[in-house]
């Protein structure tokens, strides 16, 4: 008799399966954007070899911050109180500088109660991937307005938003983020390249994604709806992110490609599309946000990015060793540094 032979599963560059990096089966709305941004994280930690035990995720409260559950499963967790993550991954961040931190937060937990948090760890250049699920409105809490709903904005209801809106990538560029992009979650192969570039980066990475709520805010009138991203979006480049583990050699066009190279020699590819937009010019960052708000238009894809900056952990010259497991003679000061102290204080 005869067997037929069982194809070997697919594993990546260190030998995981897929099922590594999958959590457990998300309790959201069917079609919320936020389960297509999990399912991203999935498919970029496998394919770029991350072990996934050295990741740290971090939330807040409201849909949003259910979403660590959903993936990688096998990585350290923390769901910290409303608005308070930024506190709590700078925390664990800094106390052990081998982990790598996945922080997904909402447009309400980030721009409304977390917003001093937000703007202090934008400071701080922290490094951690800070995913901002954003979608207009309080989901948890009946789909009120939150602080990123644009003006004009409409709710099922048909209340009409009147306050402007905070967008949260201009916060992240002028305060010290260095990477900031902006996606939807609708586009897989732009915000994969986007969330690799985040992997890679050694320093804040800001990642505002408009992940639209199919339950309170994906009707006409909405700004931050699928229909909208669609008719509204405008990219500002084609994204392509090259691991230094892959040959990086190509053929490049004169005046067609723009290549941003990252730490530890992984390439971030940027192909023009409509306009020659440098992504490593802070001012001109500014000045397309601006424009493109007036214009009624969203721009997605990477839009500042700083490699020299050092992050918050290099400022601290810290060890490389995690803080808790230094012995106490490399903790507590001896007795003689003590009384100096005292000393200088008489």
């Amino acid at each position: 008799m005869s067997t037929t032979a069982v194809p070997p599963k697919k594993t990546n560059r260190i030998g995981l399966e897929i099922a590594a990096y999958k959590g457990g089966k998300t309790t959201l709305c069917a079609g919320c954007g936020h389960n297509s941004v999990s399912e991203r994280l999935v498919e970029c930690f496998f394919e770029m070899g991350i072990e996934p035990w050295s990741v740290a995720k971090f939330s807040g409260i409201g849909c949003s911050s259910k979403s660590p559950a959903y993936f990688l499963g096998m990585a350290h967790g923390f769901n910290s109180v409303h608005g308070r993550a930024p506190s709590v991954a700078t925390g664990a961040l800094v106390a052990n500088r081998n982990l790598l931190g996945v922080t997904v937060s909402g447009d309400g937990d980030t721009a409304s109660i977390g917003i001093g948090q937000f703007v202090h760890m934008l400071r701080r250049n922290v490094r951690q991937i800070y995913i901002i699920e954003n979608n207009g409105v309080y989901g948890l809490t009946k789909g009120q307005f939150s602080a990123t709903a644009d003006i004009g904005s409409k709710l099922k209801t048909g209340v009409v938003n009147d306050l402007p809106p905070i967008d949260c990538c201009l916060q992240a560029i002028h305060l010290g983020a260095t990477l900031v992009a902006r996606s939807f979650s609708g586009d897989k192969r732009q915000l994969q390249a986007i969330l690799k570039a985040a992997i890679a980066h050694r320093g804040l990475s800001v990642i505002d994604v408009i992940s639209p709520c199919v339950t309170f805010n994906d009707h006409e009138g909405s700004t931050k709806s699928y229909s909208y991203m669609k008719e509204h979006g405008e990219p500002l480049h084609e994204l392509d992110f090259i691991p230094a583990c892959e040959d990086i050699a190509v053929e490049i066009a004169e005046g067609e490609i723009r290549e941003v190279e990252m730490h530890g020699g992984a390439r971030l590819r940027l192909k023009k599309v409509g306009r020659d937009y440098d992504p490593t010019d802070k001012l001109n960052a500014v000045r397309a946000l601006a424009e493109a708000e007036k214009e009624g238009h969203v721009l997605t894809g990477i839009l500042y990015v700083d490699t020299s900056r050092p992050d918050f952990v290099e400022l601290l010259n810290l060890v490389d060793e995690p803080l808790a497991t230094l012995p106490e003679s490399k903790v507590r000061p001896p007795r003689e540094a003590l009384d100096q102290i005292m000393d200088e204080l008489r």
